[in-house]
């Protein structure tokens, strides 16, 4: 299985090397420690992978009460055992309880697919284990801009700025067809949503990493904004 990590984006900035004195645009991410919430298998669910929890999510101060960004009871149940009526019945009808990992309820959650052989349910998986990785991919959701015109979402010219164009410099122009088809074709580029959509940035160089700060630096841009959560994986683009 390709090496992988969860963690949040802090921002970038730029390594400098003294020997060569390049200077290197770097991504700077906090990538774990993570724990293993559950592995897929093959046999149970159709398809192996490993489940990943990074940043521990508060609990509620009360069992049943839970606030806006407090994890539920579903989310401490999936992470440890709870005591419900459902669980005594299974258990008095000899029925194995599925194991759990014993842990804090996680904010980001993810699933890498691949073979699990390496991995224990619980186990804690921190930055070095990307130390001998060259090249990674970075997943990541883009900073969502809202509704936007064409200019900005497609980089359309726009209108003249000279005779005979009135107040509407930025609009598209004409989308309409002739008599035949008589209609748009799907996928005609107009104004609409822009950005917040999964964006993997591949085969990115994984420059340093920082073990004792639980930090990778990534040369180059990372989508998202900084304190976004990112999954970081090894790439398996050849050349």
């Amino acid at each position: 299985m390709s090496k992988g990590i969860l963690g949040r984006k802090v921002g970038m900035t730029q390594l400098f090397d003294e020997e060569t004195g390049t200077v290197t645009p770097v991504t700077v991410i906090e990538a774990g420690p993570c724990h293993v919430l559950q592995l897929r298998t093959e046999e149970k669910d159709g398809y192996s992978a490993v489940q990943l929890g990074f940043l521990d999510k508060k609990r509620p101060a009360k069992e049943r009460r839970s606030r806006k960004g407090q994890a539920t009871r579903a989310e401490r149940g999936h992470v440890a055992a709870l005591k419900s009526n459902r669980s005594q019945k299974r258990s008095e009808a000899g029925i194995e309880l599925l194991p759990k990992p014993d842990c804090e309820p996680k904010k980001f959650v993810r699933e890498l697919r691949g073979d699990t052989s390496d991995y224990e349910l619980g186990q804690e998986v921190k930055v070095d284990a990307m130390s001998e990785v060259g090249r990674v991919d970075v997943v990541g959701t883009s900073k969502g801009r809202g509704f936007a015109g064409v200019m900005k979402r497609h980089n359309f010219a726009g209108q003249r700025a000279t005779h005979g164009v009135k107040k509407c410099h930025r609009h598209a122009g004409g989308t309409g067809m002739s008599a035949s088809p008589s209609r748009l074709f799907k996928g005609k580029r107009m104004a609409g949503q822009y950005g917040s959509k999964r964006i993997t940035s591949r085969n990115l160089k994984l420059v340093r990493v920082d073990s004792e700060n639980n930090l990778l630096m990534v040369a180059g841009a990372v989508p998202g904004p900084n304190g976004g959560f990112v999954v970081v994986k090894e790439t398996n683009k050849v050349g």
